[in-house]
């Protein structure tokens, strides 16, 4: 059927007809203010076309007979450069003269003036689905809009308008292979010839109506090779020559072969039909690792398939991308796939679509209008998502790929989600030091606890080899108690949040308000004997090291090391630390009021502590202690996980010691300086400094 060589013949001097007084402004707005895109003309006209043909079929079934004018239905696209015009034609219902009067000149009969007056004020309106308003999306690309149509109740007609205030209709002579439905013809604009490109139109058709329910055709040039056999009079004898000759034929190419699975029955769908429907919604080469076919009904109906890819995009945390992967769809129809508000960050590596038969949009289908509907299609998915995540758990195999690919996104969920947060947490896995190469849960990690124990203990760093030799996990190890390692920079902001699990309280070893009451009563008694002890040795180191920490005290949870350096309960960890001075775009004030304060918390059962004490006792302005109280405190700054703020001091003290364990003297020692180690009293205070290991 070629559609540009189809005349169409007027019977009888067209009629005249006015829009109502406020449709000029109407028509203004919809072609400046309720379409961004305007590719969005196409969607809406393939739309009522399928309206059309559902109306053409509902009515087939009691009446048979209405198909005999037009037994196929079907939807054509039929570009033409020639005219620089582009046709939509179906072969639905059709409309009598009346209804090109009522439903076209009207703006979908629902009293323009008072629809004018709603949009103003901002009422919800949701007139999608009827011919009047989706229709006028033409006039985003088009100069002039011509309407051919014949229903089986009626003649032929043609409807025309240039968008100004009045349209005419006109009654035309029958058309050959126009046996029933509706032909819109588009003059485009200069500056919207784009619409008549083979790769646009294509890409507009399978981004927005690729799942209606008809065949979707569009007209394609194709250039065809042909033999052409030409005879040559060459000294009175003929001769044959073979010419290959280009020929430009046109067809119709069905665009919209994929099916909307998720319409049937789940049972009747196979797994080689998701995988085809993944890769088709995705453009990924690999099958999909996890799906979940499901529908709702009550406030909201919809159906949804939903994916979990195999692996993780490079950019999945790129600020400047889609920020999620759900198509939402009316009755088949794609309306968006940048709908922020129906799944949460988290979630954006989820990939699926949500189809519904009814929601409220607004006029333009750009924008869902009422938050209540958001709320209870997102609070579904992300139940449906947390369900799949235990489902893939059900195999260790399949799981570790997963959560190789996207712990950071469940982690990420702990800290916003809050209403979730529980069920996240049970997806998490940490490597311990009970369990070597291994992952555990914390209901695992709960399992092997004692009855006395009621709290995770866990530690944060850089690497598992850095932490299994941190000193903050000495007295738990001695004790036979377990402690999560947790390397991930993401679980910093995870534990933030998650303050407890099943009742059982999650402690950072490296904070304040660490306690080994519960495991061992007799050890408060025993330090509380030593904080007395030590109080004078504690004094002078706070002295000493001044505004560097904010107390010194005796620690209870140190077993061989001399010392260690804990933050406060609600400041960031030495870990957190290092993350946050690691950002390229970080803002400089936040470290003043989240960088913790830090306590210095020394071991009295260690030698060198000992040592210090003893020489307090001594003589408590010993120039000594004040050297070796600096080098303890930057050697367990870097045990701790903190940077040393002055290398260079540092780097000088342990030449010192260098020297004197090498038994050199060094004649350049400023003697003046207060952090300098005077070699010969060393030596005379404590001749065993000679012998250092």
């Amino acid at each position: 059927m070629d559609y540009t060589k189809t005349e169409y013949k007027p019977s009888e001097k067209p009629g005249v007809y006015y829009f109502q007084t406020e449709v000029n402004q109407l028509l203004s707005l919809i072609v400046n203010t309720f379409y961004r895109k305007k590719e969005i003309f196409l969607r809406e006209l393939i739309s009522n076309a399928s309206d059309a043909l559902d109306k053409v079929r509902f009515k087939s079934i009691g009446e048979p007979s209405i198909l005999d004018s037009e037994p196929d239905l079907y939807i054509h696209v039929i570009p033409c450069r020639a005219n620089n015009t582009l046709t939509i034609a179906d072969s639905g219902i059709g409309m009598t003269k009346n209804d090109l009067i009522n439903n076209i000149g009207t703006i979908a009969r629902s009293g323009t003036k008072k629809f004018v007056e709603a949009l103003k004020q901002g009422t919800d309106i949701s007139l999608i689905g009827q011919f009047g308003v989706g229709f006028y999306a033409s006039y985003l690309v088009s100069k002039k809009v011509i309407i051919y149509t014949k229903s089986n109740m009626d003649n032929y007609y043609s409807w025309e308008s240039l968008a100004g205030c009045s349209f005419s209709i006109s009654k035309i002579e029958p058309v050959s292979n126009f046996g029933r439905g509706t032909r819109v013809v588009l003059y485009l604009k200069d500056d919207q010839l784009e619409f008549l490109e083979e790769r646009r139109l294509k890409e507009i058709i399978k981004k927005h109506s690729e799942f209606i329910s008809y065949p979707i055709a569009l007209e394609v040039e194709r250039t065809i090779e042909k033999d052409l056999i030409k005879d040559n009079q060459e000294d009175g004898k003929t001769n044959q020559n073979t010419e290959k000759i280009k020929e430009i034929r046109k067809e119709l190419q069905v665009l919209n072969k994929q099916k909307p699975i998720w319409m049937k029955r789940i049972q009747d769908i196979s797994e080689e039909e998701y995988s085809s429907f993944y890769k088709a919604i995705t453009n990924d080469w690999e099958d999909h690792l996890a799906k979940k076919h499901f529908s709702v009904e009550g406030q909201v109906d919809f159906k949804s398939i939903i994916f979990v890819p195999r692996r993780a995009p490079f950019d999945l945390f790129d600020s400047r991308k889609k920020t999620n992967n759900i198509k939402l769809y009316v009755r088949r129809v794609f309306i968006m796939d940048n709908c922020y508000d129906i799944i949460p960050d988290y979630l954006n590596f989820i990939k699926g679509i949500v189809d519904s038969e009814d929601l409220p949009l607004n006029i333009s289908r750009e924008a869902l209008q009422q938050n209540k509907i958001l709320k209870v299609i997102k609070k579904n998915l992300v139940k449906k998502c947390i369900e799949m995540f235990f489902e893939i758990a059900q195999d260790s195999e399949d799981y570790n790929k997963f959560y190789e690919a996207f712990s950071k996104n469940l982690k990420l969920g702990v800290h916003e989600d809050s209403q979730n947060r529980s069920k996240l947490a049970e997806l998490l896995r940490f490597r311990s030091s009970k369990v070597d190469e291994e992952v555990v849960t914390f209901k695992e990690y709960i399992s092997r606890c004692s009855e006395k124990q009621k709290k995770i203990y866990y530690i944060t760093g850089e690497n598992i080899e850095q932490l299994k030799k941190s000193p903050f996990i000495e007295k738990l190890l001695h004790y036979n108690i377990e402690v999560l390692f947790m390397v991930d920079p993401m679980d910093e902001y995870c534990m933030q949040q998650l303050k407890e699990f099943e009742g059982y309280k999650l402690i950072c070893v490296t904070k304040e308000g660490l306690t080994l009451d519960d495991i061992d009563p007799e050890l408060q008694k025993k330090h509380d004997e030593l904080v007395a002890s030590f109080s004078d040795l504690c004094e002078v180191m706070k002295e000493i090291l001044g505004d560097q920490v904010e107390k010194v005290i005796v620690s209870d949870r140190i077993q061989k090391s001399p010392g260690c350096l804990v933050t406060g309960e609600y400041g960031w960890t030495a870990n957190m630390e290092r993350i946050m001075k690691a950002q390229a775009l970080r803002d400089p004030s936040m470290s003043s009021y989240m960088a913790s304060k830090k306590t210095y918390e020394i071991n009295p059962h260690n030698k060198i502590i000992i040592e210090l004490k003893r020489r307090v006792e001594l003589d408590r302005t010993d120039r000594m202690i004040r050297d070796l109280t600096y080098l303890l405190f930057d050697v367990t700054l870097i045990v701790s996980g903190f940077a040393i703020e002055n290398p260079t001091n540092f780097s000088e003290r342990v030449s010192r010691i260098l020297e004197l364990g090498l038994n050199l003297t060094s004649e350049d020692v400023d003697a003046q300086d207060n952090n300098s180690l005077n070699n010969n009293n060393w030596i005379a205070n404590d001749p065993s400094l000679e012998k250092i290991d």
